[in-house]
């Protein structure tokens, strides 16, 4: 236990430092063999966000400790549209796109839906994994479908293009050894950040479903709570709704797909029992919420941190 929370913090801060990292790094190799930046923003950047929660998924499932991998996607999900997104709104109201009613928030609830029939009978299995992985190629040939459509009929953001177009401008060599580096520091930091949480679920005598769900979800989305939050300050939060529910898709197509091709798991009962109608409800609780008036105002941001609390309070 004494080096436990060492562990868990410092694997935490190398996952969200190695994240940013290799963010940077893909984006501008990416733009460098001329991909526009609005497609490297949907695919790159998307699955860059979501890679603590990928290695720390990966890493728990081939440790043996399976609960700690499920509980990081179902909390991150969990914690993405309650936590997160109540905190946004509650800084700043957010803007509900129609894309988001239109194509992402019906592909989110298919993914839901999807890891409850997955896992109705306790257990992933590799086949089941290469489904999702196979869902998240035809994500991203209509992400880019899309993305090109939408670039045709609108005109380029300057400041998001010139903030890859930094990283275009140096070598391809220094590039690759700043995405290689990256992924070393998030081996490395999903190792340590497991390590901790495991250490500290067997000195608390809970499960590590519960760590999952909990500790190792929370300290995965910290890179979004903190980039959501940064925007609703400056008033730009209405690409962090967009972001969450992206952030939702990927967690269970890439990162449970990827973890369960590497390892069959097998899941706790109470992840059916509870923490599944908790995502299904939280995601559906979503649409009401974006149809009524196409904003999220300040008391829809207490409602859902509200549940937040109610869920973490139910958990522990």
């Amino acid at each position: 236990m004494t080096y436990d929370i060492p562990l868990l913090i410092g694997g935490l801060a190398l996952l969200v430092l190695s994240g940013e990292v290799l963010v940077r790094n893909a984006a501008g190799m990416a733009i460098k063999a001329s991909i526009p930046p609005l497609i490297v923003g949907l695919t790159v950047v998307s699955i860059g966000t979501s890679a603590p929660e990928i290695f720390a998924s990966i890493q728990a499932a081939l440790a043996g400790n399976p609960g700690l991998a499920i509980g990081n996607v179902v909390g991150s999900n969990i914690a993405n549209l309650a936590l997160i997104l109540g905190v946004t709104a509650l800084i700043h109201p957010v803007k509900v796109d129609r894309s988001l009613l239109r194509t992402d928030w019906p592909v989110m609830m298919f993914g839901t839906l999807a890891f409850g029939v997955f896992a109705w009978d306790l257990v992933f299995t590799h086949f089941e994994g290469t489904l999702l992985l196979l869902g998240t190629l035809l994500l991203m040939s209509f992400l880019i479908y899309r993305s090109q459509k939408a670039r045709k009929s609108s005109e380029p953001d300057p400041d998001y293009e010139g903030e890859f177009d930094r990283f275009a401008g140096r070598p391809y060599a220094l590039l690759v050894l700043g995405a290689a580096v990256a992924c070393v520091g998030l081996y490395f930091g999903s190792e340590w950040f497991i390590s901790g949480a495991r250490g500290i679920a067997q000195a608390a005598g809970v499960s590590d479903h519960i760590i999952g769900v909990t500790v190792v979800a929370f300290g995965t989305s910290v890179p979004e709570l903190v980039a959501s939050a940064a925007a609703a300050i400056k008033e730009q939060s209405d690409l962090a709704l967009g972001n969450l529910v992206g952030s939702n898709i990927f967690n269970i197509f890439l990162a449970l797909g990827s973890t369960s091709l590497v390892a069959e798991m097998p899941v706790d009962p109470a992840v059916i029992q509870t923490d599944f109608w908790w995502m299904g409800g939280i995601a559906l609780l979503l649409l009401p919420m974006m149809l009524h008036k196409k904003v999220f105002h300040r008391w829809k941001g207490a409602v859902l941190l509200a549940l937040y609390i109610a869920y973490i309070g139910l958990m522990l």
